[in-house]
């Protein structure tokens, strides 16, 4: 009678797959997340709701409609200690923040005052916390998009960067 006598496999060799299949996906979600891609998701990402409740407060070129009116009048208030407050100047709040919710978006996206339009749109959302505070969730997002704007730029998919690099060139 023979012995034949088999060699398991080790640990390591059994693991090795999974350890190729890790490296594999590490080295495709570095490829795909590169800094300038997801500076400009970022940028598309916070410019989406912001443009979404401005364009319904608009009627027509610089016409605000009754229902944004009647918001800031009637429906939001500050919730601060105290509180609610409403609105001071409701109708120039609502023209205000229904061109700016047409403008940053727009500037995001195109990488253009990046920093500016992120700025513009930090101070937005703690309005807009103060005004539904059981947003948070939603608003702590917004925040962090536009700080990491703020801190990292447009990227080098912007109107930014070209001006930059334009101006750069012109210098040397």
């Amino acid at each position: 009678m023979t012995s034949t006598t088999t060699q398991q496999p080790s640990i390591k060799d059994r693991l090795q797959p999974i350890v190729s299949l890790v490296e594999m996906a590490h080295n495709l979600v570095r490829t795909v997340a590169q800094p300038t891609v997801v500076q400009a998701v970022m940028r598309f990402a916070l410019s989406v709701p912001f443009w979404k409740s401005g364009i319904l407060k608009w009627d027509g070129f610089l016409q605000l409609n009754d229902t944004a009116i009647t918001l800031f009048t009637d429906e939001f208030m500050l919730h601060l200690p105290g509180g609610p407050y409403p609105y001071p100047a409701p109708a120039t709040m609502a023209f205000l923040s229904g061109c700016a919710e047409i403008t940053f978006p727009i500037l995001l996206v195109l990488g253009l005052g990046t920093r500016f339009a992120a700025t513009g749109l930090l101070f937005m959302t703690l309005i807009v916390e103060l005004t539904v505070p059981d947003g948070w969730p939603i608003h702590i997002t917004w925040a962090a998009m536009a700080l990491s704007l703020m801190a990292w730029g447009p990227g080098k998919l912007s109107i930014d960067h070209l001006l930059a690099t334009s101006l750069k060139s012109r210098a040397a």
